[in-house]
């Protein structure tokens, strides 16, 4: 019976606060809808990665050889772009790059090198960027095919 009281009032409470000018729950909903608008308008500063190309294609390489490229981005965003991390996909597949903040409408550069060593066939290799885009990572990717070195012809005896 407690309970139901409790709700009663806690209801009556509600009905009456909600009549006078200005609900509790208008003031709310206003300082929400203020936090989504800054949000949004937070998230459109956010700096943005755009590539010359996420994919180099090395074509045909043999077994043993070192492929290296430079891909080219644009920080096309309203806010210094910030690289933290990039990994490759696996140990043949190194990236570098530099700890300096892209400013927005600059253009910047990192090196990625791919040891084709113990390596045959097609290969497909990857590089995520960890850094303060939107999604908050990119990934670009080096493919091409590996072929076996020529076997030496054995003497005949």
């Amino acid at each position: 019976m407690k309970k139901v009281i409790t709700m009663i009032v806690a209801i009556a409470i509600t009905l009456v606060s909600c009549s006078e000018g200005g609900s509790a729950a208008a003031k709310i909903s206003k300082a929400d809808e203020a936090k989504v608008v800054a949000k949004n308008e937070a998230a459109a500063k956010v700096p943005v990665m755009a590539f010359e190309e996420t994919e180099f294609n090395f074509g045909t390489i043999k077994q043993g050889e070192v492929v290296e490229h430079d891909f080219k981005f644009k920080n096309t965003g309203e806010s210094d772009l910030i690289i933290v991390k990039m990994k490759g996909s696996c140990g043949c597949t190194v990236p570098k790059w530099s700890n300096t903040p892209v400013k927005p409408g600059e253009s910047s550069t990192f090196h990625v090198k791919f040891n084709s060593a113990g390596k045959h066939n097609k290969q497909n290799k990857s590089v995520t960027i960890t850094c303060n885009t939107a999604s908050g990572r990119e990934i670009v990717y080096v493919k091409g095919d590996v072929i076996a070195p020529a076997k030496k012809a054995t003497p005949k005896k």
